[in-house]
């Protein structure tokens, strides 16, 4: 049986800073494609991929979301990969401090929280939109949230940067990340639970635990998913909406001028420049995907960035407009395994857009510098100046 396959190599440098022309490569292949290299398939248009991401009982998660034996036995037991019914009841603990209610309590604070930082950072005058404004912003607010010890804080970002490096093919940037991702599990297992705060995400990680709601087993890779998972996206997309704010002026005048706007500013922003590039998936039977049989037993990639950019869903895909509020995107994936954290990191990303909104007229930026990751994109550095309102 023949089906569509390509050649091309997504982990290089050149192409993990430039996907998208690979991305195309992909959609116009196929439906569902195999790429030859890492011997994985792939799915990138928006169509199909949404209807994968659905069928769980298919494209399951339960043997890891990487390309990677080793880091897919690390992270066994992340609420990313599991299936109903552990993933539910994982995903459980903690789903009344992230449902839309806890997070209208908490939107004051953050907020207040925003306020003070963009005051702070706008202070500077030049400042890097990534390491001072976009990084340092969630780290405070996830790790209050999680009730992170102190001195395990600043080595969350390196975590966090190995957990989805380590997810990769065989390469050298996925066997480096491999020795971070273990320490990482190995000190978040020697925190003392009664040291949390009362009313912490951690603390009721491990009071579920003493409840028998979950394993014990359970409450390091779910404190590793929330201390970790919960820092990308919020990073990636403010220092990505800097960038394109910059480079498209007139769309940040359109949402200084009309507040409404702010939600579905970033709704585009991670259609446009989303995180998460990929996830995976192993099929647990032969997967028809448009007339595309995947075989059993095959390891699939999930192409989050691909389906953002289809050129079937979206009209001008490439184009940046705030005015188009795509909320059937999928930069967070999408049913069971959609991001558990997407409303938080709306929350923040949102209240530091709003702070900066009332503030600055014009973001300056200069070479902006990518990050390189296997799984996740955004920016190393964007040496900014705010021109202020």
């Amino acid at each position: 049986m023949t089906h569509p396959t390509l050649d091309i190599d997504l982990f290089t440098d050149e192409a993990l800073a430039e996907p998208f022309e690979g991305y195309r490569q992909i959609r116009e292949a196929g439906p569902a494609v195999f790429l030859e290299r890492y011997g994985v398939w792939a799915i990138g248009r928006y169509e199909p991929l949404r209807a994968a991401l659905a069928d769980w009982e298919t494209f399951s998660s339960a043997q890891g979301i990487g390309l990677s034996q080793a880091s897919n036995r690390t992270t066994k037991g992340l609420i990313i990969a599991t299936d109903p019914p552990e993933h539910d009841r994982l995903r459980g603990v903690l789903a009344d401090k992230l449902s839309p209610r806890a997070l209208r309590g908490m939107g004051g604070w953050i907020r207040e929280q925003a306020e003070a930082h963009v005051e702070r950072v706008l202070a500077q005058g030049g400042f890097d939109a990534v390491t001072a404004l976009a990084a340092p912003f969630p780290v405070q607010i996830v790790l209050d949230l999680v009730g992170l010890p102190q001195e395990m804080r600043p080595k969350v970002l390196g975590w966090a940067e190995a957990a989805f490096n380590a997810g990769g093919p065989p390469v050298p940037r996925t066997f480096e990340a491999q020795p971070l991702l273990e320490e990482q599990f190995a000190m978040l297992a020697e925190i003392d639970s009664d040291a949390l705060a009362e009313g912490s995400f951690g603390r009721a990680i491990y009071d579920a635990a003493a409840e028998g709601k979950i394993d014990r087993d359970s409450c390091v890779p779910l404190m590793s998913a929330y201390v970790t998972a919960g820092l990308d996206t919020t990073i990636n997309a403010v220092s990505a909406a800097i960038q394109l704010f910059a480079e498209h002026p007139e769309q940040w005048d359109a949402i200084r001028a009309d507040q409404s706007l702010m939600g579905g500013a970033f709704n585009e922003i991670v259609r446009h420049q989303s995180p998460v590039s990929w996830f995976s998936r192993v099929t647990t039977r032969d997967a028809d995907v448009d007339g595309v049989v995947i075989p059993a037993g095959s390891r699939v990639m999930m192409m989050y960035a691909s389906g953002n950019r289809d050129e079937r869903k979206w009209d001008d895909p490439e184009r940046f407009d705030v005015h188009r509020n795509p909320v059937d995107h999928l930069a967070f994936g999408y049913a069971v395994h959609g991001c558990a954290g997407q409303g938080l990191a709306r929350l923040e990303a949102i209240s530091l857009l709003q702070a900066l909104s009332t503030r600055v007229a014009r973001f300056e930026i200069g070479t902006p510098v990518p990050r390189l990751n296997n799984r996740i994109r955004g920016l190393a550095s964007l040496p900014t100046v705010a021109v202020r309102a």
